[in-house]
């Protein structure tokens, strides 16, 4: 998968939920899907409120504002709240489904099965209670609906297999618009590296390395 990363020069589309959303067409994502369970509210709750407290102490009324802080604040920012958002996941909090090798094959059968048509896929790790992706959607294709076939067709799969009902995936989703090669290589380093972070064992994770060709 070739990377193809943030250009400073093209108009960007942000929208926010309780993550802020920049789009750019054409352009590689790095992306985080959660199981409804995976964090416990209260803690999310309390990360939520910590996190807002911290941006408007530091000048900023939304996380959209910290791209355009200096470099010391978007570190610190990364430090406290995503790195540790990431850790919360790795706690392994939840039912962890996603650890069954048949539940997992059918997210990694969801996540294959239009690479080379709507998207290009890079590596992708599927962890007990969530997975990350690096992703470059095709031309006419959004990535918002790109990630709701993923999930709906998934979830669906997965209710019908376990007898199940309710929400099985959290409804948002975190993005990251990748901005150069040494991110997109940080990226690609994390996602081999999540199952040892999280000292899983070999057949409690699925992980996969797409070739990658040049930047073009």
């Amino acid at each position: 998968m070739p990377l193809q990363p943030f250009n400073p020069h093209q108009d960007v589309q942000i929208y926010r939920l309780n993550l802020p959303h920049w789009r750019q067409p054409g352009v590689t994502y790095f992306i985080t899907s959660r199981l409804a369970d995976s964090i416990p509210q209260p803690v999310l709750s309390k990360w939520r409120q910590e996190r807002t407290c911290w941006l408007q102490a530091n000048g900023c009324w939304s996380e959209n504002e910290i791209t355009r802080q200096p470099e010391n604040i978007r570190i610190e920012f990364h430090r406290r709240f995503t790195a540790r958002f990431h850790a919360l996941l790795d706690a392994g909090d939840g039912e962890c489904l996603l650890r069954k090798p048949e539940v997992a094959e059918i997210v990694a059968g969801a996540l294959r099965f239009f690479d080379g048509n709507r998207y290009r896929l890079g590596d992708f790790v599927i962890m007990p209670n969530h997975f990350h992706v690096l992703i470059t959607p095709a031309p006419d294709f959004l990535l918002k609906d790109i990630i709701r076939s993923w999930k709906g067709f998934s979830a669906r799969q997965i209710n019908k297999l376990l007898g199940r009902t309710g929400a099985f995936w959290q409804a948002e989703t975190y993005d990251h618009i990748v901005r150069s090669e040494e991110q997109f290589m940080h990226y690609r380093g994390y996602i081999a590296q999540n199952p040892v972070k999280a000292r899983l064992k070999e057949g409690d994770y699925v992980l996969y390395r797409a070739e990658v060709a040049a930047t073009t």
